[in-house]
């Protein structure tokens, strides 16, 4: 039989020739070592030029397309191609890894770059949105991630001057990129008019913020800032590939050829025009320089690469050469000297010597080249093209032979024969053609047998035969040189082949896989000599075989290097080495062969360390020489833990429900039970499928899982406490090494892993995110510090964690073709806790950790037998493990030493001591041994016989499998895979602590009737009996013949039945379990069985064949049968006279019978409830209809049972909850009580005969839980464990009007709004002009044109106006947020905010200071009360899209004061971010989203780090706070929500807050929360109530606190008084406003003199003495605590938009009128509200009369008003339209009033006819609404803009519209606030497709316009501006949607009016010097 092992040999890559310089760029470079480090196919190269060596980066699995070296240039950052593309930082010196980052891009890695420090790398990615990602390469840590550009991004660079600035560049663009916190913020550079907008190709960053660039065509732009300061044109001829910074100056390549040197102020030095040089060629193009003292490398697009001494730079020396584009096919070895031949599309065949591994020769050809051969004598070379023909070229010179062209298809195969007679060619024509070498190639025969493409072929020795594979996979033979087929195979059995280089035939059968495609083995090439085959592959493997190999799916050695396909590969003559060629990398690689005995010496070498084994992965095709698998491991891989329904996605399915129950939920649902139940014991231990899981606490107590429990049990007193923080089985559990930490690992979708305290129970840390399914192996390093965890899926992810901080620190997924084995174990290495192995299924492995990833190696050993324990010896190199044949394998390192024999059977577990081990196996025998396993010390047989008189229940079976030890306290604790934990003394006496069943499901369990025992039932085939009392013990046990799956006690108690699985069932003696009688009936099932009540006279027997039996029990005689069910029978009852009976079937029918002939009856529902039943542990029926939850197509109620005193139904569900109901339960959906112990499916409830202990079995779990029921009495309020119900009623605490807009509130991003005005028509920069008439003369004699606007300031100098700055903001963001006005400096400021911008207002000099960083709204502001970071304040911002863009919504954290940002931190709250809160420490942020899911996210700001984030809730949560003394806790409310959360490492855990505990109590929307001592909250709701809780449980409520909701609360952390604010009418007693004691019991109210009639407090702050009080109405209030008096600090409009604007004629003060009803009149010196008039009516727009004594007021309603300024009074007033007045102005002259509205008119009134107003005239046939209007200087005309975009100009007062061009043209205009009209085309932006330009002013000395728009921006242009697009400033601050602008007198200030924001901006003009 033939060895089915990998061959023993091995190759070792010696030598690359090539360089890729196609497609890639910077790619070169010299190390510190003076090396040369580039990469060529997948393979990183350090080739010393000096001694001509090349060494290997191996630890890519693709194609390296880019690197980047770091500072300090001996570590070296690479990046691939791939699916899952990573970059790998190795050491150029080691060639070892020394990080792997990954899991962030995909498709590939374009570009990196190191920083100056060489702390962070930056890379970019080729997905779609070019990510740019920043990285903390040491930890395999991302910093900072964000779309890069819509388009390719070529090159990226850090500023080496500047801290955390980049520069990226690519198609048409270069941006420059700051890092602040975790985001990326960049800015485009701006080409100008300096340079023409192109392609950037590569980038070099200098001093004093200047960046060089060279661009596409040549020129190198000088960029300043983000600003094209000049351009060096013609730089190079075309573009510029590469650009390389040194200290003396830059270096530059471009595709022209040229290297030119440039001094630091980019002077040119020099230029180095390869092409011109010896070496050179015409298409020479440069891809890659580098600059190095006077030493140049240059990279070319061909692959070469160059060495230049600048001193003699006229001749480069050409140190690699290789193909160029292209694919590579042809390759072809010397007969007899160390020679490669290769061939390829790039025209060239090139020699290679072997031994100097040169370049020696190299000719051009005419076609493109697909195979070569050589002829035996060496002479002659053959080479088959392309195109169908081929050439024959001497060896010595090149020179041409022949060249003959028989085909027309190309040439894919030719071989010489071994006689060197003939030569056979063959070809893509599907044939070979045979040519007779000494006739000078004439044509002698042909072979036309195939009938697909010829793709290999071999001659015979003696030259007679020649044997073909073609492309369809066939395998022919020809005799020769007729070429005349053979087909009587007898002939062939004798022919020898001279050589084997065909993939098909019995030889090489073994080089496919079991399933594979015939065409991806590209090439074989056999060494006869030493019986190894090489085959090269499509995936890029090199494989060692051995040769023959028959079978499919051989043993074999893999070698990676190439990338993509490998075309070729050969031994060269004297098989010393393998060559292989590359398609798509067109590179050469040369690979030594090491032989078997050379192999051996070779081991202490350091195999080049790979990622993907060199041994091969073990294929599993012939099992024949695999050791038996063992009963119980088989049994175990197979078990895959997936589930139905995973309990996380459990919310979404009840969401998904909800919808449907919505109705029936308005029904009054039936309350939860007063009584609870709490855990009290378990009967189980999980070990059939688990190992080592079972340790000795610190204190002595013992630790072990079972179902979803962590156990903690106290042997002294038999007690257990539990750990409940799972909700699905528990597969794995490690002891931290001080013994008082545990991690448990759980199934789940994203499962999770928890690290508790034992003493506690409170969990330190949960991790998750990394593994699915399940966690299936734990392990601690020795300092604790670390976790590693290995999952279940497929790929059996390996993470290794800092658990405390919750974060990953690498990760492996062991992504392997097919292997999909067990992990079983993971250790850390106790030494260097960044070593750990793992081993399985046919698995050892060891790994060391780099960077993010970890890079693994298998022990080396023959075959890798399957792994069941292993532990770390003495010194750090030392490994054991337990194999399942029962070895202990020595490792040293990665190599096994030595195997002892230790146990029959699989070794399950081992533990390592001070000096020796304990191993335990499947024989049941505990065995310690010395240091070494030299020798035995002792043995511990688990016997019956040993069992100590102590013990809490019975060994079933002698010697059971052992699947845990444990030592400590002086014994051996062992835990076996019966359920049984034992203890073992040193001494030998055994005692059984705690048993459960063994595997298999448990569903038979019945409680005694008046002891308290129950009696359970299991597919194990075992019935036990349990004592209840606290001796919890098993009290007997009896094997049954089957098992079973119901049990039930007789009324008195002294029987026994017991349901078996085969359809018999029999009656035991309850006391001694023997059997009294049994009966064989039916086939199926037995599922329940009941005595009848009373003197139990009946047993009714039901099984799965649909039939319930009735026995009479005295005469054992079967008496009746009941029929009629249609399904499995699933419970039954009796009624408490035993005349009937009631069943469920399976398909949810409920039956009844009578006893005892079983006749069938049918009662109405309503009897049924009158019937009194002896017990009820039925599923259906009315008086339980609230039972089925809202899922329950999902899961099914498997068990009930009431309790005796018929109060409370327990049941149990197939998702392993216990509920608890108030019976009976009706109406649907009940609420409950629910506790989860058990892990999936709930298979029987029990209650004890005086309900003092509810009793639970649990199917696959095997366990049996026992509960203590605590009735309503006497339950003190302490924590429950149990959950609420799911829905929520409807009533949420009642509407308003307030709470309902802001959570429907959908906030606009500005740059997506629209416009706010329903304009139609063509905008105006889209309007084609008509071509005026009269076309001036160019000198024109006409007068001059007049002046287009009136100046005012006549005699002075006009100054046009530079810029302009922020000065003042009326208005504040009151009411749709809230908690956003606080105190600063001791109450010296305060801080608020509008629109999106933070206002810092000083309160004694009313000096506002602004923070504008936002781009976007605010919407939540918070400070840190923590004295390490005085004034930090943290801002939220609306935003799209969480794609970590710049419009995504982020937070900034910003010092107040200096108004420096801190950090910014964008997020995936999708929508904006709605609260934000600084924990105790000052040192996390907690923010909450708009998002869909309501994510609620906790950061480190100062880093920038997301520490943990999770769904908050379904519907809008409002606020979330830490408490005032945690970084771990905080509290969320929101739409009936409230949870209290903690921060578990990286988790965040939750609980809902529980209402039961207060009758009646109602789950209400919740809006604030404040905190007390002692762990209490305070949260306040909408109807105005305020709810305490104490942890998570509701004690007692502060009804009406007020009397509408309390929309806010706040926590003073000195004196710990609480202030509360909400919403209510102002009287004697209350206020809005309250402030309370720490317990909220006493108040005190204030009044808010607003003037309101409802005051709302929407935010409270409270300093010393004062408090600061923010209202929905704008307005900012300090109220006095001791006189209670009112000081307004800031007024705005309540209510937008603010739609009217004007200003003073002379004064700096101006008006506003908005929405709200409003006017007010605004005082800029004073910086303060003046006065303000409520009009009762909307106000649309506002104007002064030009002696400022007069004001008219449109309104929306179409009425307008005239005040008279002195008194206020109103002067006159009249509404002639019914629809909005949209603007109204005085004429110059004081005449006319013109009033125009929506009514598409504009009305003129003579005031000189006094107060009465009659309308005098109006403008006709405007074409769509009025927007602005505008006098002429002399009053008789007026222009109109319009909603249609179009500018008209009417007379007054006559109403004629003027459309003479050359007329309008000649007016000289008073005022000019039109969008629309030629002089203003240049406002209008490109972008404006769905929003506008909706206002505009042009100052009073004519020179300036500044414009508002729908995108909030203020713009400042000059006037006039006719062309489009013109230049301008913008100014950001406002929200979307600007309503109005104007100068103030004098153009000293510009004030603009919000319409989203409702607030004034005030802009102080800065105007040019003269």
């Amino acid at each position: 039989m033939a060895d089915r092992t990998a061959p023993n040999c091995h190759l070792r890559l010696e030598w690359v020739y090539g360089y890729r310089g196609h497609q890639c760029r910077n790619n070169l470079y010299y190390t510190a070592a003076k090396e040369i480090v580039y990469f060529v196919a997948g393979v990183g190269v350090v080739y010393n030029t000096r001694e001509h060596k090349q060494k290997f980066y191996l630890g890519h699995n693709d194609d390296i397309i880019s690197l980047a070296l770091h500072p300090e240039r001996v570590l070296v950052a690479t990046g691939q191609v791939g699916k899952e593309p990573y970059i790998c930082v190795w050491d150029s010196y080691t060639v070892q890894t020394v990080s792997i980052l990954k899991d962030v891009h995909t498709h590939g890695i374009a570009c990196l770059a190191f920083d100056l420090e060489g702390q962070c790398l930056v890379s970019v990615g080729l997905d779609s949105k070019n990510t740019i990602c920043v990285w903390d390469w040491r930890r395999g840590k991302v910093l900072a991630a964000a779309p890069g550009h819509t388009d390719r991004i070529f090159d990226i660079s850090w500023d080496l001057y500047q801290p955390s600035k980049l520069v990226s560049c690519g198609v048409k663009h270069i941006k420059f990129w700051s890092l602040c916190g975790n985001a990326l913020t960049p800015k485009r550079g701006v080409f100008g008019k300096t340079g023409d907008l192109q392609t950037i190709l590569c980038l070099a960053c200098a001093k004093d913020e200047v960046t060089y660039s060279g661009a596409l065509n040549g020129d190198i732009y000088v960029w300043k800032g983000i600003n094209l300061m000049r351009t060096v044109q013609g730089a190079h001829g075309s573009g510029i590939f590469s650009m390389n910074a040194c200290e003396e100056g830059f270096a530059t390549g471009g595709r022209d050829g040229c290297v030119r040197l440039w001094d630091l102020n980019f002077k040119p030095i020099t230029v180095i025009d390869l092409r011109e040089t010896d070496q050179g060629y015409k298409g020479l193009s440069v891809r890659s320089v580098c600059w190095r003292g006077d030493h140049i490398l240059v990279g070319t697009q061909d692959s070469e690469i160059f060495e230049v001494v600048v001193h003699d730079r006229n001749k480069p020396f050409l140190i690699m050469q290789g193909h160029c584009e292209g694919e590579l096919w042809a390759l072809a070895v010397h007969p007899t000297k160390p020679l490669a031949m290769t061939g390829s599309d790039d025209r060239s065949v090139r020699i290679w010597s072997l031994i100097d591994h040169a370049l020696i020769a190299r000719c051009n050809m005419e076609e493109p080249i697909r195979c070569a051969a050589v002829s035996t004598d060496g002479i002659h070379l053959a080479l088959g093209m392309k195109d169908g023909s081929f050439t024959v070229l001497r060896v010595r010179d090149m020179t041409e032979v022949v060249h003959i062209k028989d085909r027309k298809e190309a040439i894919h195969e030719l071989k010489y024969s071994p006689d060197g007679a003939h030569l056979a060619v063959g070809s893509n024509d599907n044939s070979v053609d045979i040519y007779s070498v000494v006739q000078r190639y004439k044509k002698v025969g042909e072979c036309i047998g195939s009938s697909s493409f010829i793709t290999h072929m071999d001659w015979s020795t003696d030259s007679k035969h020649l044997q073909t594979n073609d492309g369809s996979g066939r395998r022919l033979f020809y005799r020769m040189p007729s070429g005349k087929e053979v087909t009587n195979r007898e002939e062939l059995k004798l022919v020898q082949w001279a050589s084997w280089t065909c993939v098909l035939g019995p030889e090489v059968n073994g080089v496919w896989p079991k399933y594979s495609d015939i065409n991806d083995i590209n090439s074989v090439d056999a060494n006869f000599n030493n019986q190894v085959l090489v085959t090269a592959d499509d995936y890029g493997l090199v494989k060692l075989l051995r040769y023959p190999c028959v079978k499919k799916g051989a043993k074999f050695k893999k070698y990676l290097g190439h990338s993509a396909h490998i075309t070729n590969a050969r031994w060269s003559h004297d098989y010393q080495w393998v060559i292989t060629i590359g398609g798509a990398d067109h590179s050469v690689f040369q690979w030594k062969f090491v032989p078997e005995r050379k192999s051996k010496e070779a081991l202490h070498i350091a195999p080049q360390e790979t990622l993907a084994d060199s041994n091969s992965e073990e294929s599993d095709s012939d099992q024949s020489d695999v050791p038996e698998m063992d009963s119980e491991i088989e049994q175990e891989t197979q078990l895959t833990y997936r589930r139905q329904v995973y309990k996380e996605d459990l919310p979404q399915l009840k969401e998904q429900c909800k919808e449907k129950h919505r109705a029936t939920a308005m029904k009054k649902r039936e309350r939860a039970p007063g009584s609870g139940v709490k855990l009290h014991f378990i009967h189980g231990y999980r070990g059939y499928d688990c190992r080592s899981n079972l340790f000795y606490t610190q204190t002595g107590e013992i630790v072990y899982h079972v179902a979803a429990i962590g156990v903690v049990y106290n042997r002294q007193q038999n007690t257990q406490r539990f750990y409940m923080g799972h909700d699905d089985d528990i597969l794995c559990l490690a002891i931290h090494p001080l013994k008082d930490f545990v991690a448990t690992g759980q199934v789940g979708r994203d499962s999770s892993v928890h690290i508790w305290d034992t003493e506690t129970l409170k969990p330190m840390s949960v991790l998750k995110g990394f593994h699915q399914l399940g966690v299936c192996a734990l392990d601690f390093s020795a300092d604790g510090k670390r976790l590693a965890s290995v999952g279940l899926d497929d790929n059996h992810t390996i993470v290794l964690w800092d658990w405390r901080k919750g974060e990953k620190l690498s990760a492996m997924r062991r992504v392997q073709l097919g292997s999909k084995d067990k992990i079983f174990v993971v250790k850390i290495n106790p030494y260097l806790p960044d070593k750990l192995i793992t081993a399985g299924v046919k698995h050892m492995k060891f790994w060391h950790k780099a960077g993010g990833g970890l890079i693994g190696r298998k022990g080396n050993m023959g075959k890798t037998e399957t792994m069941m324990c292993a532990v770390y010896g003495w010194s750090e190199e030392m490994v054991f493990s337990g194999t399942c044949t029962g070895d202990i394998c020595i490792w040293r390192d990665m190599f096994l030493m030595k195997t002892v024999k230790a146990h029959d059977g699989p070794v399950f577990s081992m533990h390592a001591l001070e000096k020796g081990f304990v191993t335990g196996g499947k024989d049941g025998i505990v065995a310690l041994w010395d240091d070494t396993f030299e020798r035995c010390l002792k043995t511990y047989a688990i016997k019956r016989a040993v069992l100590a008189p102590g013990s809490k229940g019975l060994l079933l079976e002698d010697n059971p499998s052992i699947r845990a030890i444990s030592l400590g306290h002086g014994h051996i604790l062992v835990g076996t895979k019966n359920g049984e934990i034992l203890e073992v003394d040193k001494s030998g006496p055994i005692t059984l602590l705690v048993q459960g069943h063994m595997e298999g499901e448990v569903w038979g369990l019945a409680t005694h009737p008046h002891l308290p025992l129950c009696a359970t039932v299991s597919d194990d085939k075992t019935l036990r009996i349990w004592d209840l009392s606290p001796s919890h013990c098993m009290l007997a046990v009896r094997k049954l013949r089957k098992g079973g799956r119901c049990c039930c006690f007789s009324p008195d108690g002294k029987a026994l039945a017991v349901g078996l699985n085969d359809g018999s069932f029999l009656i035991v003696n309850a006391d001694t379990l023997e059997d009294l009688v049994s009966f064989h009936h039916r086939k199926d099932i037995i599922s329940d069985i009941r005595f009848s009540p009373g003197s139990g006279k009946y047993l009714a027997v039901a099984s799965g064949d649909t039939f319930v039996d009735i026995y009479n029990v005295m005469s054992s005689k079967r008496v009746g049968v009941c029929k009629g069910c249609l399904n499995y029978i699933t419970h039954l009852d009796w009624d408490k006279r035993g005349k009937l009976l009631q069943v469920n079937t399976s398909a949810k029918e409920q039956f009844f019978f009578e006893a005892p002939r079983g006749k069938r009856q049918t009662i109405p529902a309503t009897e049924v409830e009158k019937i009194d039943w002896s017990t009820w542990t039925c599923v259906l029926g009315t008086s339980v209809e609230g039972i089925w939850p809202v899922i329950s197509e999902v899961t099914e109620v498997t068990a009930a049972c009431l309790s005796n005193d018929r109060k409370v139904l327990a049941t149990g569900d197939d998702l392993g909850y216990v509920k608890l109901f108030r019976y009976p339960v009706r109406g649907k959906y009940a609420k409950f009580k629910r506790y989860v112990a058990h892990s999936t499916h709930v298979t029987n409830v029990r209650w004890s005969h005086e309900d003092s202990l509810l009793v639970t079995v649990g199917g696959s779990d095997t366990c049996l839980m026992i509960w203590a029921h605590e009735p309503e009495s006497h339950r003190e309020l302490r924590q429950c464990d149990s959950e609420e119900s799911d829905i929520e009623s409807e009533d949420d605490g009642g509407y308003d009007s307030d709470v309902t807009r802001e959570n429907e509130i959908n906030y606009t991003i500005k740059a997506l709004s629209t416009n706010m005005r329903p304009m139609t028509g063509v905008k105006p920069h889209l309007q084609l002009k008509e071509p005026s008439v009269d076309e001036r003369p160019p000198v024109s004699r006409a007068l001059p044109q007049p002046e287009k606007l009136q100046t005012n300031n006549v005699g002075k100098k006009k100054r046009p106006i530079d810029d302009l700055v922020l000065e003042l903001v009326f208005g504040y963001r009151g009411n749709d947020c809230r908690n956003n006005v606080h105190y600063l400096n001791e109450g010296a400021d305060i801080i608020y905010h509008t629109a999106s911008v933070g206002i810092v207002l000083n309160l004694t000099t009313s000096c506002q200071s602004f923070y504008v960083e936002h781009s976007d709204d605010i919407l939540c502001l918070t400070i840190n009360q923590h004295p390490k970071f005085p004034n930090v304040v943290a801002t939220g911002q609306v935003g799209d899209t969480g794609d970590m863009s710049a419009t995504s919504p982020s937070i900034h954290v910003w010092d107040a004061m200096t108004k420096q940002t801190l950090s910014v931190l964008r997020c995936f709250h999708a929508g904006g971010v709605c609260s934000v809160s600084f924990s105790a420490t000052g040192k996390l942020l907690l923010s909450v989203g708009l998002d869909t899911e309501h994510t609620i996210t906790i950061w480190k700001w100062q880093e920038g780090a997301k520490v943990a984030s999770r769904i908050g809730h379904t519907q809008r949560i409002f606020v979330a706070e830490f408490r005032p003394d945690s970084d771990t806790h905080f509290v969320s409310v929101g739409i009936k929500h409230v949870r209290f959360w903690m921060l578990a490492g990286r988790a965040l855990l939750s609980k809902k807050g529980v209402l039961s505990s207060i009758e009646d109590a109602r789950m209400q929307t919740m809006l604030s929360v404040a905190f007390g001592a002692n762990n209490l909250t305070f949260t306040g709701t909408i109807s105005g109530d305020v709810c305490v809780w104490k942890e998570h449980i509701l004690v007692r409520i502060v009804a009406k606190a007020h009397t509408g909701p309390v929309f806010t609360m706040y926590t003073t952390l000195r004196d710990g008084l609480i202030v509360t604010g909400g919403k209510e009418r102002p009287s004697k007693e209350g206020g809005a406003l309250k402030l309370w004691d720490q317990e909220l019991k006493r108040c005190r109210a204030f009044r808010l003199e607003t003037g309101q009639i409802i005051d709302c407090v929407r935010s409270v702050c409270r300093g010393k003495g004062k408090i600061l009080v923010g209202t929905r109405n704008a307005e900012i209030i300090e109220v006095g605590e001791k006189n209670a008096a009112c000081n307004i600090l800031v007024n705005g409009h309540m209510d937008g938009p603010i739609w009217g604007l004007g200003t003073h004629p002379s004064r700096d003060v101006f008006l506003s009128a908005a929405e709200d009803g409003t006017v007010r009149l605004w005082d800029i010196p004073e910086k303060k509200m003046l006065n303000k008039v409520n009009l009762g009516h909307p106000a649309r727009t506002i104007s002064y009369s030009p002696e400022g004594d007069m004001v008219a007021i449109g309104m929306k309603n179409g009425e307008f008003i005239i005040l008279l300024v002195a008194s206020l009074k109103i002067w006159g007033k009249k509404r002639d339209r019914r629809s909005p007045i949209q603007d109204i102005r005085f004429s110059p002259n004081s005449r006319y009033l013109a009033v125009g509205s929506t009514e598409s008119a504009v009305d003129f009134y003579d005031l000189t006819l006094g107060p009465q107003l009659n309308r005098i005239n109006c403008c006709r046939d405007i074409p769509s609404f009025v927007m602005q209007m505008d006098f002429s200087a002399d009053s008789t005309y007026i222009q109109i803009s319009t909603g249609a975009y179009k500018r008209l100009v009417y007379e007054v007062p006559a109403g004629k519209q003027v459309t003479e061009q050359s007329h309008i043209d000649r007016i000289t205009w008073a005022t000019w606030t039109s969008v629309l009209g030629d002089e203003v085309m240049g406002i209008w932006s490109r972008n404006s497709d769905k929003a506008d330009v909706t206002c505009a002013c042009v100052s009073h000395s004519g020179l300036n316009v500044v414009t508002g728009d729908d995108f909030g921006m203020v713009k400042l242009f000059d006037f006039p501006c006719p062309e489009k697009f013109a230049k301008h400033k913008r100014f950001l601050g406002h929200s979307a949607h600007l309503t109005n602008i104007r100068f103030t007198s004098g153009d000293h200030f510009v004030v603009s009016a919000g319409g989203d924001d409702r607030s004034l901006f005030v802009w102080r003009c800065v105007h040019a010097a003269h």
